[in-house]
C-alpha cells in the first residue's frame, strides 16, 4: 500500500494548494504561478480562490497576498510537490529564514483523502488547521472537502480559527 501513495496515480486526484507572496509584485507573481501550473502537463487547474491580504507570521515583514487553488492531477504527491518547488524557484524563491519573506510560497495542503507522513511531505499540511490565511480561501472554493485527520470540513475548520488579519483583496 505504501508504494501506491508514491507511484503515478491511475486516475485524476484532486489536490489543494495554498499560494502566498510578500516580496516583489505579489499579485503578478501569484497569477504567474497559476498560469505556469495551468500549462503544466498533468495538472488541470479546476478552481482558484480570491486573493487575500494577510498579516505575516514570523519576523517583521510586509503583509502577504494569499490564495488557494484546487488542481486535478494523475501525478503522485511527491512529484506534485517537486513541481510546486520548481515553480517557486522560477520566481526566485530562496529559503533563508523560517517564516521569512518570500517571492512565492506554494504548499501542498490536501491530496484527495490521503494521509502521508514522510520527512519530505506531510499531507494534510500539518499547520493547515491553525492558519486562517489557508482556510479562508480554501473554504471559498472547497468548503465541503473533509480533512482526513479530523473528519471536519474545511468550512468547519475555518469557523474554528481566528480570522482577523485576513481580508479579501479588493
Amino acid at each position: 500500500m505504501e508504494s501506491v501513495k508514491w507511484a503515478h496515480c491511475q486516475k485524476q486526484i484532486a489536490a489543494a494548494i495554498a499560494l502566498g507572496s510578500n516580496l516583489g509584485d505579489s499579485l503578478k507573481i501569484l497569477e504567474g504561478a497559476l498560469s505556469i501550473l495551468a500549462k503544466t502537463p498533468g495538472i488541470e487547474l479546476k478552481q482558484t480562490s480570491s486573493w487575500y491580504r494577510t498579516a505575516p507570521i514570523g519576523p517583521p515583514q510586509p503583509d502577504y497576498l494569499n490564495g488557494c487553488a484546487v488542481l486535478k492531477t494523475p501525478m503522485a504527491p511527491l512529484l506534485l510537490l517537486e513541481t510546486l518547488l520548481d515553480v517557486e524557484r522560477q520566481f526566485g524563491r530562496e529559503r533563508r529564514e523560517r517564516w521569512g519573506p518570500r517571492t512565492l510560497d506554494l504548499d501542498l495542503i490536501l491530496f484527495g483523502d490521503l494521509i502521508i507522513e514522510k520527512p519530505q511531505l506531510h499531507i494534510p499540511h500539518p499547520r493547515m488547521r491553525e492558519r486562517a490565511f489557508v482556510l479562508i480561501p480554501l473554504a471559498e472554493i472547497a468548503p465541503d472537502w473533509v480533512d482526513p485527520l479530523t473528519q471536519k470540513s474545511i468550512a468547519q475548520l475555518r469557523d474554528a480559527v481566528n480570522c482577523s488579519g485576513v481580508a479579501r483583496l479588493e
